[in-house]
C-alpha cells in the first residue's frame, strides 16, 4: 500500500467543515482524487524553464516571425483557487536562435500549471522565451475565462479577460506587432 498524500487528509477535513461526510459512497474517494488532480495541476511549480527548452533550441538565421497561436491553457486563479481557461497566443522574432515548435506549448503549460494570475503568466511566458532564446522581439496573448468571474462574484459568463505581453521590436515596430494581432485573428485598429 502506498503512503497517503498528505493533502487527503486535509481535503477530507475540508470536506467535513463544508458540511458534507466524506465517508458517504459518492465522496469516500474524493480525498485521493482531489490530491491526485492538486498534484497534477500544480506541477509547473519549481518547474525550470531552462531545463524544459535545454534540447531544442537550435542555431538557424530565420528572421521571419514565428507564431503559435490558440494554445489551449487551463490554469488556477491563485485567489479563489478557481479555474481559469483559454487561448494563448506566442510569437517571437529569432536573432540567430529558433526553438522547436512543441516547446512553446509545453512553456505555456509550465507556467499554467501554478497557482497564477493571468497577467503574471503573460509575463512570465515572455520573460522566459526572452531570456532563453535572445530573439529580436516577443509577443504574448492570452484570452481566458475566469470561473472566479463566472459562476461567483460578477457572475458574467462571457466575460474574457485578455492580457498581452510585447518585447524588444515587437513593442516598438508597430508593423510586427500589427503581424502577430493579424496571425492571431486580434482586430487591429490604427
Amino acid at each position: 500500500m502506498s503512503p497517503q498524500d498528505p493533502l487527503e487528509p486535509i481535503v477530507r477535513q475540508w470536506l467535513e467543515a463544508a458540511g458534507e461526510n466524506p465517508d458517504r459512497e459518492g465522496l469516500s474517494k474524493t480525498p485521493e482524487r482531489v490530491a491526485e488532480a492538486w498534484r497534477l495541476l500544480l506541477e509547473g511549480n519549481g518547474a525550470d524553464p531552462a531545463r524544459l527548452l535545454q534540447d531544442a533550441v537550435f542555431a538557424e538565421s530565420s528572421d521571419q516571425l514565428v507564431c503559435i497561436r490558440g494554445i489551449d491553457l487551463y490554469s488556477l486563479c491563485e485567489h479563489h483557487l478557481l479555474p481559469f481557461f483559454g487561448k494563448a497566443h506566442v510569437a517571437y522574432l529569432p536573432d540567430g536562435h529558433i526553438l522547436g515548435f512543441s516547446k512553446i506549448p509545453r512553456l505555456v503549460e509550465l507556467f499554467a500549471r501554478r497557482l497564477q494570475v493571468q497577467e503574471r503568466l503573460t509575463r512570465q511566458i515572455a520573460d522566459a522565451l526572452e531570456e532563453l532564446i535572445r530573439p529580436r522581439g516577443v509577443g504574448v496573448v492570452i484570452e481566458a475565462t475566469h470561473l472566479c468571474m463566472s459562476m461567483r462574484g460578477v457572475e458574467k459568463d462571457n466575460a474574457v479577460a485578455v492580457t498581452s505581453e510585447m518585447r524588444g521590436c515587437l513593442r516598438s515596430d508597430a508593423g510586427l506587432r500589427h503581424e502577430f494581432l493579424t496571425l492571431i485573428g486580434q482586430p487591429v485598429t490604427a
